[in-house]
């Protein structure tokens, strides 16, 4: 029992077994609950994959042994009588560590919740995943940039204050520097999470009309019609007027058809139910209307309405290839004419 009593560095050597007991105490513990809740994650995840069981495992297999044995060896200090500043240093190590443990289970956590609400979400592969990646980076990079600030905050003597204000202005300085990427970057997450378009999409910008290619961080590229790659950057696109094709299930023509004034008022008449009869025999349309609608200058003026249901825009070509084939057969059997403009003169006897 003296020899307990004995002291060693300005603690009796119970003090010292007390301390070993106290670190192995929390580490045997720390071993038992993360075997029966690693059991208990297994169990869950088999059932349920893709679930919190999953991320639960996931976290438990993350623990490192090292930042554990680091805050059970600041617990067994605690009924040590040690010098101030070693108090202090084994505190800091320990908090340092457990920061650390905290940002490692963070980026797991960023991981799961990105794949299960972003890059399973996306219909296109390609789009999930570039999403993904740009989303993972950012809450990455803000993730870290706390770690760093928490671990600077617990290193004693170190102000922050001043470092977190030369970040904020250097931030300020490297936004403005970057502006036009980051707006891109920025437009490029709206694009993948609201999904105006998606790979594959027929769509049309401005003048342009192409099929969406890829769909990057910065730029999107679409095939044109005449062959060649057009590239848009991502903020200038979503300040256009896109037109999605292929969420279009009709289209809808309205065109209009001139005859010649001497057309008897008869034919006129009937004139809607032949614009009738020929789009109803050409599938996949549907009628809506003809009238005429205006005494032009040189025709006759008749708008006809009717609906192609295909979002297929050869489809829609064909049909109306066929409808105006129609039209021009219809009045070369009745005996109307499509007038074209011509000039009379007249000579004036002097």
């Amino acid at each position: 029992m003296q020899l307990l009593s004995v002291e060693f560095l300005g603690n009796t050597i119970l003090q010292w077994v007390s301390a070993v007991v106290v670190v192995l105490g929390v580490m045997i513990v720390f071993q038992i609950i993360r075997r029966l809740l690693t059991r208990r994650a297994s169990k869950a995840a088999e059932t349920a994959p893709n679930r919190i069981g999953t991320l639960l495992l996931t976290m438990l297999k993350k623990i490192s042994t090292l930042p554990v044995f680091l805050v059970a060896v600041y617990l067994g200090s605690i009924p040590l009588t040690l010098d101030a500043d070693i108090t202090g240093l084994l505190r800091t190590i320990a908090v340092i560590a457990l920061v650390i443990q905290c940002a490692i289970w963070g980026n797991q956590i960023i991981n799961f919740l990105l794949v299960k609400f972003v890059k399973e979400k996306q219909e296109d592969p390609a789009s999930g995943e570039a999403a993904y990646t740009a989303l993972r980076f950012i809450l990455r990079l803000v993730m870290w940039t706390i770690v760093v600030l928490l671990i600077l905050d617990n290193i004693p003597g170190m102000k922050i204050t001043s470092l977190i204000t030369g970040l904020g202005i250097g931030g300020i300085a490297v936004a403005l520097a970057v502006q036009n990427i980051l707006q891109d970057l920025f437009a490029s997450l709206s694009i993948f999470l609201d999904k105006p378009f998606v790979i594959g999409d027929y769509i049309e910008v401005d003048t342009f009309v192409g099929r969406v290619a890829s769909i990057g961080l910065k730029t999107t590229r679409v095939d044109s019609q005449s062959g060649e790659e057009l590239v848009f950057s991502n903020s200038d696109l979503l300040n256009s007027r896109i037109r999605n094709y292929k969420k279009m299930e009709v289209r809808r023509v309205v065109m209009t058809v001139g005859v010649a004034y001497d057309t008897p008022v008869d034919k006129l008449a009937a004139m809607p139910g032949m614009f009738e009869e020929v789009i109803e025999a050409i599938p996949p349309t549907a009628f809506i209307r003809a009238h005429l609608t205006a005494f032009n200058n040189y025709s006759l003026d008749f708008e006809v309405v009717y609906e192609v249901q295909s979002s297929v825009y050869k489809d829609y070509m064909d049909v109306r290839h066929l409808v105006l084939l129609g039209i021009l057969r219809r009045f070369q059997e009745e005996g109307i004419v499509i007038p074209f403009p011509t000039q009379i003169e007249i000579e004036r006897a002097e």
